[in-house]
Protein backbone atom coordinates (compact mmCIF):
# COMPACT_ATOMS: atom_id res chain seq x y z
CA UNK A 1 0.00 0.00 0.00
CA UNK A 2 1.41 3.34 -1.23
CA UNK A 3 1.04 6.53 0.10
CA UNK A 4 1.13 8.63 3.50
CA UNK A 5 -0.68 8.33 6.61
CA UNK A 6 -1.54 10.80 9.85
CA UNK A 7 0.47 9.97 13.14
CA UNK A 8 0.87 12.00 16.48
CA UNK A 9 4.58 12.64 17.31
CA UNK A 10 5.47 13.43 20.04
CA UNK A 11 8.33 16.40 19.46
CA UNK A 12 9.72 17.51 22.56
CA UNK A 13 8.23 16.98 26.22
CA UNK A 14 4.70 17.81 26.19
CA UNK A 15 4.55 18.69 22.45
CA UNK A 16 2.72 16.75 20.27
CA UNK A 17 2.46 17.54 16.14
CA UNK A 18 0.34 15.65 13.93
CA UNK A 19 2.50 14.37 10.83
CA UNK A 20 2.19 13.03 7.68
CA UNK A 21 4.74 9.80 7.46
CA UNK A 22 5.22 7.23 4.65
CA UNK A 23 2.61 3.95 4.97
CA UNK A 24 5.35 1.71 6.29
CA UNK A 25 5.99 -1.56 3.30
CA UNK A 26 5.82 -4.87 5.54
CA UNK A 27 8.61 -6.94 5.35
CA UNK A 28 8.21 -10.84 4.46
CA UNK A 29 7.89 -11.96 8.06
CA UNK A 30 5.41 -8.90 8.88
CA UNK A 31 1.64 -8.13 8.07
CA UNK A 32 -0.04 -4.40 7.91
CA UNK A 33 -2.61 -2.97 10.33
CA UNK A 34 -5.08 -0.23 9.74
CA UNK A 35 -4.98 1.09 13.12
CA UNK A 36 -8.57 0.95 14.63
CA UNK A 37 -7.67 2.05 18.83
CA UNK A 38 -5.23 2.71 20.53
CA UNK A 39 -5.20 3.02 24.84
CA UNK A 40 -3.30 5.46 26.40
CA UNK A 41 -1.36 3.75 29.05
CA UNK A 42 0.81 5.60 31.97
CA UNK A 43 4.27 5.38 30.78
CA UNK A 44 3.13 6.93 27.27
CA UNK A 45 1.67 9.85 30.17
CA UNK A 46 5.65 9.64 31.35
CA UNK A 47 7.37 9.78 28.23
CA UNK A 48 5.25 12.86 27.36
CA UNK A 49 5.95 14.97 30.12
CA UNK A 50 9.05 13.57 31.26
CA UNK A 51 10.91 12.44 27.85
CA UNK A 52 11.90 9.01 29.96
CA UNK A 53 11.08 6.52 32.42
CA UNK A 54 14.44 4.72 34.21
CA UNK A 55 16.97 4.12 31.12
CA UNK A 56 14.57 4.66 28.68
CA UNK A 57 15.01 8.60 27.00
CA UNK A 58 13.40 9.60 24.14
CA UNK A 59 16.35 11.30 22.02
CA UNK A 60 14.50 12.17 18.67
CA UNK A 61 10.58 12.40 17.95
CA UNK A 62 8.89 9.45 18.87
CA UNK A 63 5.16 8.01 17.89
CA UNK A 64 4.17 6.95 21.31
CA UNK A 65 0.76 3.71 21.98
CA UNK A 66 1.49 0.40 22.47
CA UNK A 67 -2.12 -0.81 23.41
CA UNK A 68 -3.83 -1.52 19.84
CA UNK A 69 -6.06 -3.39 17.71
CA UNK A 70 -6.76 -2.98 13.98
CA UNK A 71 -7.30 -5.35 10.75
CA UNK A 72 -5.02 -6.55 8.29
CA UNK A 73 -4.68 -5.18 5.53
CA UNK A 74 -1.50 -6.16 3.65
CA UNK A 75 0.18 -9.60 4.32
CA UNK A 76 4.09 -10.02 3.87
CA UNK A 77 5.29 -13.30 1.13
CA UNK A 78 5.99 -14.92 4.44
CA UNK A 79 3.08 -14.61 6.20
CA UNK A 80 1.64 -17.59 8.29
CA UNK A 81 -1.50 -19.17 6.16
CA UNK A 82 -4.15 -18.23 9.62
CA UNK A 83 -4.11 -14.44 8.32
CA UNK A 84 -5.52 -13.00 5.98
CA UNK A 85 -6.35 -9.37 4.63
CA UNK A 86 -9.81 -7.82 6.41
CA UNK A 87 -9.07 -10.10 10.33
CA UNK A 88 -9.55 -8.10 13.23
CA UNK A 89 -6.37 -8.55 15.30
CA UNK A 90 -4.98 -7.38 18.80
CA UNK A 91 -1.33 -6.43 19.07
CA UNK A 92 1.28 -7.36 21.09
CA UNK A 93 3.54 -5.04 20.92
CA UNK A 94 6.92 -6.91 21.94
CA UNK A 95 9.79 -8.49 19.03
CA UNK A 96 11.90 -10.46 20.81
CA UNK A 97 14.93 -12.03 19.12
CA UNK A 98 13.57 -15.70 20.31
CA UNK A 99 17.33 -17.02 20.42
CA UNK A 100 18.43 -15.62 24.03
CA UNK A 101 17.96 -18.04 26.90
CA UNK A 102 15.08 -15.93 28.06
CA UNK A 103 13.59 -16.55 24.65
CA UNK A 104 14.03 -20.07 24.47
CA UNK A 105 13.47 -20.64 28.04
CA UNK A 106 9.66 -18.76 27.83
CA UNK A 107 10.72 -15.97 29.56
CA UNK A 108 10.76 -13.87 26.49
CA UNK A 109 9.55 -10.65 27.92
CA UNK A 110 13.33 -10.46 29.68
CA UNK A 111 14.59 -10.57 26.38
CA UNK A 112 17.59 -7.95 26.19
CA UNK A 113 17.32 -7.35 22.64
CA UNK A 114 13.20 -6.94 22.29
CA UNK A 115 12.16 -4.15 20.34
CA UNK A 116 8.90 -2.85 22.37
CA UNK A 117 6.21 -0.28 20.17
CA UNK A 118 6.67 3.00 21.71
CA UNK A 119 9.62 2.13 23.94
CA UNK A 120 12.54 4.52 22.68
CA UNK A 121 13.78 4.59 19.78
CA UNK A 122 11.15 2.78 18.28
CA UNK A 123 7.62 4.02 17.03
CA UNK A 124 4.43 3.09 18.42
CA UNK A 125 0.69 2.93 17.08
CA UNK A 126 -0.37 6.72 17.38
CA UNK A 127 -0.70 6.72 13.81
CA UNK A 128 -3.14 5.03 10.89
CA UNK A 129 -1.20 2.24 10.16
CA UNK A 130 1.82 -0.13 11.87
CA UNK A 131 3.74 -3.08 10.68
CA UNK A 132 4.55 -5.65 12.97
CA UNK A 133 6.55 -9.41 12.74
CA UNK A 134 3.12 -11.83 11.76
CA UNK A 135 3.43 -13.81 15.22
CA UNK A 136 2.50 -11.17 17.32
CA UNK A 137 -0.98 -10.18 15.43
CA UNK A 138 -3.88 -12.00 16.96
CA UNK A 139 -7.35 -12.78 15.28
CA UNK A 140 -10.24 -11.98 17.42
CA UNK A 141 -13.56 -13.25 17.49
CA UNK A 142 -16.51 -11.43 15.43
CA UNK A 143 -17.97 -11.10 19.07
CA UNK A 144 -15.12 -8.93 20.74
CA UNK A 145 -15.14 -5.39 20.13
CA UNK A 146 -11.54 -3.60 18.64
CA UNK A 147 -11.61 -1.57 22.57
CA UNK A 148 -11.60 -4.71 24.26
CA UNK A 149 -8.88 -6.20 21.73
CA UNK A 150 -6.46 -3.15 22.00
CA UNK A 151 -7.05 -3.67 26.22
CA UNK A 152 -5.39 -6.95 25.89
CA UNK A 153 -1.92 -5.65 26.65
CA UNK A 154 -2.94 -3.94 29.44
CA UNK A 155 -5.05 -6.94 30.72
CA UNK A 156 -2.32 -9.09 29.71
CA UNK A 157 0.09 -7.33 32.74
CA UNK A 158 -2.79 -8.22 35.22
CA UNK A 159 -2.63 -11.63 33.68
CA UNK A 160 0.59 -12.01 34.81
CA UNK A 161 1.24 -10.66 37.73
CA UNK A 162 -1.15 -13.19 38.67
CA UNK A 163 0.13 -15.86 37.14
CA UNK A 164 3.58 -14.53 39.23
CA UNK A 165 2.04 -14.31 42.45
CA UNK A 166 0.48 -18.29 41.72
CA UNK A 167 -2.71 -17.11 43.10
CA UNK A 168 -5.20 -19.84 43.53
CA UNK A 169 -9.44 -20.23 43.94
CA UNK A 170 -10.16 -19.90 47.41
CA UNK A 171 -7.20 -17.82 48.42
CA UNK A 172 -7.55 -13.79 49.10
CA UNK A 173 -5.61 -10.91 47.67
CA UNK A 174 -5.04 -7.26 48.01
CA UNK A 175 -4.13 -4.85 45.26
CA UNK A 176 -2.28 -1.68 45.41
CA UNK A 177 -3.49 1.03 43.61
CA UNK A 178 -6.70 0.69 41.11
CA UNK A 179 -5.70 2.41 38.21
CA UNK A 180 -6.02 0.45 34.71
CA UNK A 181 -3.24 -2.46 36.03
CA UNK A 182 -4.98 -2.50 39.48
CA UNK A 183 -7.72 -3.24 38.13
CA UNK A 184 -7.50 -5.64 35.24
CA UNK A 185 -5.42 -7.17 37.72
CA UNK A 186 -8.50 -7.35 40.07
CA UNK A 187 -10.27 -8.72 37.29
CA UNK A 188 -7.72 -11.41 36.56
CA UNK A 189 -7.47 -12.37 39.79
CA UNK A 190 -11.59 -12.59 40.36
CA UNK A 191 -11.63 -14.85 37.35
CA UNK A 192 -8.55 -16.69 39.15
CA UNK A 193 -11.06 -17.75 41.93
CA UNK A 194 -9.85 -15.85 44.42
CA UNK A 195 -12.34 -15.57 47.45
CA UNK A 196 -11.44 -12.12 48.44
CA UNK A 197 -10.28 -9.57 46.55
CA UNK A 198 -9.36 -6.34 48.54
CA UNK A 199 -8.78 -2.93 46.51
CA UNK A 200 -7.11 -0.24 47.65
CA UNK A 201 -6.81 3.27 46.39
CA UNK A 202 -7.15 7.17 47.50
CA UNK A 203 -9.71 7.77 45.16
CA UNK A 204 -13.67 6.73 45.58
CA UNK A 205 -14.35 6.76 42.07
CA UNK A 206 -11.70 3.92 41.29
CA UNK A 207 -12.54 2.19 43.88
CA UNK A 208 -16.22 1.94 42.76
CA UNK A 209 -15.18 0.93 39.64
CA UNK A 210 -13.20 -1.92 41.52
CA UNK A 211 -16.05 -3.57 42.84
CA UNK A 212 -17.79 -3.58 39.40
CA UNK A 213 -14.64 -5.58 38.04
CA UNK A 214 -13.68 -8.00 40.45
CA UNK A 215 -12.74 -6.58 44.14
CA UNK A 216 -14.69 -8.06 46.91
CA UNK A 217 -14.24 -5.57 49.02
CA UNK A 218 -12.34 -1.97 48.98
CA UNK A 219 -10.19 0.50 50.95
CA UNK A 220 -10.15 4.13 50.67
CA UNK A 221 -6.59 5.32 52.00
CA UNK A 222 -7.63 8.55 52.77
CA UNK A 223 -10.42 7.39 55.10
CA UNK A 224 -9.58 3.92 56.67
CA UNK A 225 -6.86 2.28 58.04
CA UNK A 226 -5.23 -0.61 55.66
CA UNK A 227 -4.10 -2.65 58.13
CA UNK A 228 -7.27 -2.75 60.35
CA UNK A 229 -9.42 -3.45 57.45
CA UNK A 230 -6.71 -6.37 56.37
CA UNK A 231 -7.07 -7.72 59.59
CA UNK A 232 -10.35 -7.92 59.56
CA UNK A 233 -11.56 -9.44 56.27
CA UNK A 234 -8.55 -12.13 56.84
CA UNK A 235 -9.38 -12.54 60.40
CA UNK A 236 -5.83 -11.46 61.59
CA UNK A 237 -3.90 -13.89 59.44
CA UNK A 238 -3.32 -11.28 56.21
CA UNK A 239 -3.92 -12.23 52.89
CA UNK A 240 -2.18 -14.51 50.91
CA UNK A 241 -0.80 -12.68 48.22
CA UNK A 242 -0.14 -8.75 47.91
CA UNK A 243 0.21 -7.57 44.53
CA UNK A 244 1.75 -3.57 43.78
CA UNK A 245 0.44 -1.41 41.11
CA UNK A 246 0.88 1.69 41.91
CA UNK A 247 4.47 2.54 41.69
CA UNK A 248 4.73 4.42 45.16
CA UNK A 249 7.14 3.54 47.73
CA UNK A 250 4.83 3.34 50.60
CA UNK A 251 2.23 0.92 48.77
CA UNK A 252 5.37 -1.35 48.54
CA UNK A 253 5.58 -1.22 52.24
CA UNK A 254 1.71 -1.82 52.65
CA UNK A 255 1.88 -4.71 50.36
CA UNK A 256 4.89 -6.49 52.55
CA UNK A 257 2.49 -5.71 55.98
CA UNK A 258 -0.28 -7.10 54.32
CA UNK A 259 0.51 -10.65 53.56
CA UNK A 260 0.15 -13.67 55.63
CA UNK A 261 3.55 -15.54 57.43
CA UNK A 262 4.73 -17.02 54.07
CA UNK A 263 2.77 -15.26 51.93
CA UNK A 264 3.79 -14.09 48.01
CA UNK A 265 4.42 -10.26 47.09
CA UNK A 266 4.23 -9.30 43.65
CA UNK A 267 5.26 -5.91 42.45
CA UNK A 268 4.08 -4.55 39.10
CA UNK A 269 4.36 -0.80 39.34
CA UNK A 270 7.21 0.91 38.98
CA UNK A 271 8.72 3.67 41.52
CA UNK A 272 9.79 6.63 40.49
CA UNK A 273 12.34 6.10 43.03
CA UNK A 274 15.21 3.48 42.29
CA UNK A 275 15.90 2.37 45.77
CA UNK A 276 12.67 1.60 47.91
CA UNK A 277 13.48 1.26 51.72
CA UNK A 278 11.68 -2.43 52.30
CA UNK A 279 10.73 -4.32 55.77
CA UNK A 280 13.63 -6.75 55.31
CA UNK A 281 13.45 -8.30 58.94
CA UNK A 282 9.65 -8.98 58.59
CA UNK A 283 10.70 -10.75 54.63
CA UNK A 284 13.03 -13.21 56.68
CA UNK A 285 11.05 -13.47 59.92
CA UNK A 286 7.54 -14.49 57.50
CA UNK A 287 9.25 -16.02 54.81
CA UNK A 288 7.68 -13.68 52.18
CA UNK A 289 8.40 -14.30 48.26
CA UNK A 290 8.99 -10.67 46.69
CA UNK A 291 8.72 -11.29 43.02
CA UNK A 292 8.78 -8.64 40.09
CA UNK A 293 6.68 -8.82 37.07
CA UNK A 294 7.88 -7.11 33.13
CA UNK A 295 5.04 -7.06 31.32
CA UNK A 296 3.75 -10.63 30.44
CA UNK A 297 4.80 -13.52 28.31
CA UNK A 298 2.21 -16.36 26.91
CA UNK A 299 -0.68 -14.46 27.56
CA UNK A 300 -2.36 -13.23 24.30
CA UNK A 301 -4.51 -16.66 23.44
CA UNK A 302 -5.15 -17.06 27.19
CA UNK A 303 -6.81 -13.27 27.23
CA UNK A 304 -8.82 -13.64 23.77
CA UNK A 305 -10.25 -16.91 25.36
CA UNK A 306 -10.96 -15.55 28.74
CA UNK A 307 -12.50 -12.06 27.40
CA UNK A 308 -14.64 -13.62 24.44
CA UNK A 309 -17.00 -15.43 26.93
CA UNK A 310 -18.38 -12.16 28.65
CA UNK A 311 -17.28 -13.18 32.10
CA UNK A 312 -16.09 -9.92 32.66
CA UNK A 313 -16.24 -6.54 30.99
CA UNK A 314 -12.87 -4.98 30.81
CA UNK A 315 -14.09 -1.46 28.60
CA UNK A 316 -15.71 0.14 32.33
CA UNK A 317 -12.19 1.43 32.38
CA UNK A 318 -12.64 3.57 29.47
CA UNK A 319 -13.01 7.05 30.21
CA UNK A 320 -12.49 8.93 27.15
CA UNK A 321 -12.08 8.49 23.29
CA UNK A 322 -10.19 11.21 20.82
CA UNK A 323 -9.59 10.93 17.43
CA UNK A 324 -5.58 11.16 16.52
CA UNK A 325 -5.97 14.92 16.03
CA UNK A 326 -6.86 15.01 19.86
CA UNK A 327 -4.57 13.40 21.06
CA UNK A 328 -2.67 15.51 22.37
CA UNK A 329 -5.93 16.35 24.47
CA UNK A 330 -5.75 13.22 25.91
CA UNK A 331 -2.96 13.41 27.37
CA UNK A 332 -3.60 16.62 29.19
CA UNK A 333 -6.41 15.39 30.33
CA UNK A 334 -4.99 12.25 31.64
CA UNK A 335 -2.48 14.93 33.66
CA UNK A 336 -5.00 17.67 34.34
CA UNK A 337 -7.68 15.06 35.81
CA UNK A 338 -6.46 11.65 37.30
CA UNK A 339 -9.68 11.64 39.80
CA UNK A 340 -11.87 10.83 37.01
CA UNK A 341 -9.59 9.42 34.28
CA UNK A 342 -8.39 5.68 33.80
CA UNK A 343 -8.12 4.30 30.28
CA UNK A 344 -8.55 6.86 27.18
CA UNK A 345 -8.53 5.86 24.06
CA UNK A 346 -7.35 7.10 20.68
CA UNK A 347 -8.78 6.09 17.33
CA UNK A 348 -6.35 6.59 14.28
CA UNK A 349 -9.18 5.72 11.59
Amino acid sequence: MMGTMKAAVLTSPKHIEIQHKEIPVPKDNEVLIRIHTVGLCGSDVHYYEHGKIGPYVVERPIILGHEAAGEIVELGAKAPGHLRKGQRVAIEPGATCGKCEYCTSGRYNLCPHVEFLATPPYDGAFCEYVAIRADLVFPIPDEMSVETAALIEPFSVGLHAVRRGELKAGETVVIMGMGPIGLLTAANAKLAGARTIIGVDFEQSRLDVALQIGATHTVNLRSENLAERIRALTEGRGVDVAIETAGHPKAIHNAVSSVKRGGRVVVVGMSPQDEVPVQMSLIVDSEIDVRGVFRYHDTYPAAIEILSNGTVDIEQIITGKYTLDETAAAFERAIADKTNTLKMMIYPQ
